[in-house]
Formats: C-alpha cells, sequence, structure tokens
C-alpha cells in the first residue's frame, strides 16, 4: 500500500500500516526503522551525497581525484563535531563503488598479536551494565562471558558500537519506547508481537572469523602502501568516460558473506511487502553476482523486534552491502586502537605497540559545511513527513 501526495511524494507502507520509505519530489529517500529510527538520503546534482539521521546527525561525501584516480571522502557529522574518513574509487558493472582506505596501519607485530589466540581466556569488563543502550538491547546482544582471542572482542567492540549509535539515534528522535524491565521481559525493541532473534555465539564466531581475515588482509596492506599521489587532490575528473579500474567489490569477494548492518535500510518480503533492517542485524549474503537491478540477495542470520524476520531472504542493493563492508573495515580499524590502548588492562595481556602510521592515502579533510547540509536536509524531509501524513488523513491511500 502506498500514500501520494499533491507534489509526487510517495511513501510505501509496510504490512502492519507504518510509513517505510518515503521517495520526495526532489529525489530525496527517506527510510523509516521498525524501532522510529529515520534516515534521510540525498543525491545532489553536483554529485554529493547527503546521509542524515536527524537531530544534527549524518554524513555528507563528495568526490575528488589524485594522480587521475577517483576517491570519495565522507565526513561524519555528530555533537556538532566532525571527521572524515577517505574512500577509493572503481567501477563493477558499470557502476561505481568505493572502499574504505584506512588511515592508520599498524606495525606487523601488532597485528600478529591481534590475529592470534591470547595464552588464557580474558574475562573482560566492559562497563556497559548500568547503560541504557545496553539494558535495551539485552533481549538481544550480550558480551561474551570470555574472550579467547582478540578478533572475539574486536566482534563485541563492532556490535556494540553499531547498537550504542541506533540507541543514541532513537533517543534523539523521541522514538524510543522501553517497557517496564522484569525477570522475564528484557527492556528491549518497543511494541509488536515478534520476538527478536539473539546474537548467538556461533554466529559472533562467523564475525570473529571474518575480522580475522581482514586483519590478515590489513596487515599485508601495510607491509605495501600505496603510495600516496604526487598532485594535489582535485574536483576536476581526468579526459574519458570512465575513471577508475574495473574491479569487483569487496562486498562480493566469496571470503566474505557475513555483513552487520550499520544504518536503517528498507528491504522487501517475498510477498513485495517491505521491511526494515536496523544496525546491529546480521546478513549472510547469498548470492555471489547483482542481479538486474543491482540487488544482491542475502539470508537475514539474526534480526530484531520487528524487523525483516530471521531466516527470510531479502534482496539489498550491492551499493548498501559495499557500505556495509567499508562500516566493518572502519570499525576494526577503531577497534583496533581501542585494543591496543586496553593492553595490560582489565586482563588483557600485553602485546606488542600498536607502532601505528598515518596512510598517505588514507587521509581527508572533514567538510566544513557538512552541517548546513544536514540541518537543510532534514527540515525538508520534516515537510516531505508532515504532507505524507496529511495526504494519508486526506485519504489519499492505494
Amino acid at each position: 500500500m502506498s500514500v501520494e501526495t499533491k507534489s509526487g511524494t510517495r511513501a510505501n507502507l509496510d504490512r502492519s500500516g507504518r510509513v517505510s520509505t518515503i521517495h520526495t519530489n526532489s529525489g530525496m529517500t527517506i527510510n523509516h526503522g521498525a524501532h522510529g529510527e529515520r534516515r534521510f538520503e540525498t543525491h545532489r546534482q553536483d554529485g554529493t551525497r547527503v546521509v542524515g539521521y536527524g537531530h544534527g546527525r549524518g554524513f555528507a561525501e563528495r568526490g575528488y581525484y589524485r594522480g587521475g584516480q577517483p576517491y570519495m571522502r565522507r565526513t561524519y557529522y555528530y555533537g556538532g563535531r566532525s571527521y572524515a574518513y577517505a574512500y577509493r574509487g572503481y567501477y563493477y558493472g558499470g557502476h561505481p563503488y568505493y572502499g574504505y582506505v584506512p588511515p592508520v596501519y599498524y606495525g606487523p607485530a601488532y597485528y600478529g598479536w591481534a590475529y592470534n589466540p591470547w595464552p588464557a581466556p580474558v574475562a573482560y569488563g566492559w562497563g556497559w551494565g548500568g547503560s541504557p543502550w545496553y539494558g535495551y538491547y539485552g533481549g538481544y546482544f550480550a558480551p561474551a562471558p570470555v574472550y579467547p582471542y582478540p578478533a572475539l572482542w574486536l566482534t563485541d567492540y563492532l556490535l556494540a558500537a553499531n547498537l550504542q549509535a541506533a540507541y543514541e539515534a532513537q533517543a534523539a528522535a523521541g522514538a524510543l519506547n522501553v517497557p517496564p524491565a522484569s525477570d522475564n521481559q528484557p527492556a528491549y525493541g518497543g511494541g509488536g508481537d515478534e520476538a527478536p532473534t539473539t546474537l548467538t555465539p556461533e554466529l559472533k564466531e562467523k564475525i570473529a572469523q571474518e575480522i580475522k581475515m581482514q586483519i590478515a588482509a590489513e596487515k599485508e596492506a601495510a607491509a605495501h602502501p600505496a603510495p600516496a599521489a604526487p598532485a594535489a587532490p582535485s574536483s576536476t575528473a581526468p579526459s574519458g568516460e570512465q575513471t577508475g579500474p574495473d574491479e569487483t567489490p569487496a562486498a562480493l569477494d566469496p571470503n566474505h558473506r557475513i555483513f552487520v548492518v550499520s544504518q536503517v535500510l528498507s528491504s522487501s518480503n517475498s510477498d513485495g511487502t517491505e521491511c526494515s533492517l536496523s544496525p546491529g542485524d546480521i546478513l549472510s549474503r547469498v548470492d555471489d553476482t547483482p542481479d538486474g537491478d543491482n540487488n544482491v540477495k542475502v539470508l537475514v542470520a539474526s534480526s530484531q523486534k520487528n524487523d525483516c524476520a530471521a531466516g527470510s531472504q531479502v534482496p539489498v542493493s550491492l551499493t548498501d552491502l559495499q557500505d556495509m563492508h567499508n562500516d566493518f573495515r572502519a570499525k576494526i580499524t577503531e577497534g583496533l586502537g581501542k585494543l591496543a590502548e586496553n593492553q595490560g588492562k582489565n586482563g588483557i595481556p600485553k602485546g606488542p605497540p600498536a607502532a601505528s602510521k598515518p596512510n598517505a592515502a588514507g587521509q581527508a579533510q572533514p567538510d566544513l559545511t557538512v552541517g548546513n547540509d544536514l540541518k537543510a536536509q532534514e527540515g525538508e524531509a520534516g515537510q516531505a513527513e508532515k504532507d505524507v501524513q496529511d495526504a494519508a488523513s486526506d485519504g489519499g491511500s492505494d
């Protein structure tokens, strides 16, 4: 079912009658998560992409070139502060894609320490016990009781980071619906009759194995870093129709099939009705190549209440899947830094120094206009949502 406004904005409803996605006449897409989250995405004529989550949270990305090669700078903005990552561009099937470039590399001995098991399992205390986000997701996520190797510690770091960010986004939007907790009912997930699955130890083990493979790949890349392009960044594309090499996106690597959802997305059930995916849901890629709509079929391995059901197969765009992989890599880089800070503390054994060094190709300066871009986008999104509500009240559904 859908609703259309007088201005041409169209909203799709899920099987419960809730607004799932809104497509505005100006080209903005608004995704509504099952837990009250919102995601606004705008593609501008100058190639800028702005993705907001409301209340001054989100990112903006702009392309540039170094030595004739395409790159993309993504500037994240939260709480009035910004930071940026760099991504290297390439093509696959005629479509552009971007791969995360680490801003730092660590020393080979540290990568080896982070890859191999610890001498004895570590019972690590995260200090989350009194945090509202942790209580909210208590029916879905719990840290491992012990950590026999660093990759499992990094798994819980990555999952917690995604869930905490999702909780903060819901809180900022005033969308949290937390029932009183009891011994039998964790305070998690809002309304609805569908129970969430649980992130099982077996599934977290699969994520940890993906992290180990990524650590090994980062160690190899650190040993042979790409040289910095001699030319300064430029907004002017080199001559020719296509810039950048043809490559298979890392999201289609046969060795990498597990993905952690990092932002609210809309997908569709087999009956055509829409469903949502939320940060912290886990996907397992089924297809090795995208279909004609550039979507890849994934198995929902674990999901939260009212999201696409665990065990179902749903389509996800290859671009969104690559974004998940990029976020996965970025959080591994961050997590390795946090792990280095915790060496010799709280049960974690000491190891070799992290010996981090800047990676020239991964340096990016934040975009100073991102705050204003997100504010303007949120204003437009608010008006679009109001128009949809008015149209629905007037009986504009089909």
